[in-house]
């Protein structure tokens, strides 16, 4: 009798444990942190109005990045430049110019912001939808590293959020002034190196994937 006992007990406990094992954590709070992708449409690419310097290699760790936060069931935020012609966002648009690109294409449940200006925050509901979901803190990438990533970089840090931007999945281009060249590295270097420590940490995918446990 007292072994028929000790069996049950032992396979109820058995039981119980794997149950247990097999049931995924369930976060203590919700996340605080949102991934942020900026402007990879088409116009960036090979054909494109505005051919940008390695967009295919950034949109790839930018969908590193994607993958991971879509994996832990947290926010990924896409903001695309609207056209003229556009009166919202719209991912797969008629304007093959302004398609987000397929390898970062926005899922079903997942927020798009359409703008018309630099910065992802203006004239948007990005900020009070991240202040809805309570997001302190932003990962942001994209294109063009010194101007649109730049803008919402900047004006996030200015509104109070944390923020860290990806290197590897920014690109940009060539630009001139006053006679003077800047190849597309040197102005993505220049504007990363001014918004590391004062707006944002810098990294790259693969030390920011690292770090988060991946």
């Amino acid at each position: 009798m007292t072994s028929t006992i000790l069996t049950v007990l032992t396979l109820t406990l058995a039981g119980a444990a794997l149950a247990t094992a097999q049931t995924p954590p369930v976060p203590a709070s919700p996340p605080d942190t949102a991934l942020v992708v900026i402007d990879i449409q088409q116009f960036y690419f090979e054909g494109g109005r505005m051919q940008l310097v390695g967009p295919v290699e950034a949109a790839a760790k930018a969908r590193q990045m994607i993958d991971w936060f879509r994996a832990k069931g947290l926010p990924v935020v896409h903001v695309q430049h609207l056209g003229k012609d556009m009166a919202a966002a719209d991912p797969a648009c008629p304007d093959p110019q302004y398609r987000i690109r397929p390898e970062v294409m926005p899922v079903a449940g997942e927020k798009v912001v359409g703008k018309r200006h630099i910065s992802s925050f203006r004239d948007t509901d990005l900020e009070a939808w991240l202040r809805a979901k309570g997001i302190t803190k932003l990962v942001v990438c994209g294109m063009q590293t010194h101007m649109c990533l730049e803008g919402a970089t900047r004006a996030a840090a200015d509104l109070g959020f944390e923020v860290t931007v990806i290197a590897d999945a920014c690109a940009t281009r060539d630009l001139e002034f006053g006679g003077v060249k800047a190849p597309a590295a040197h102005v993505h270097a220049s504007t990363l190196a001014t918004l590391d420590g004062n707006y944002a940490v810098v990294t790259t995918a693969a030390a920011w994937l690292v770090a988060a446990g991946h």
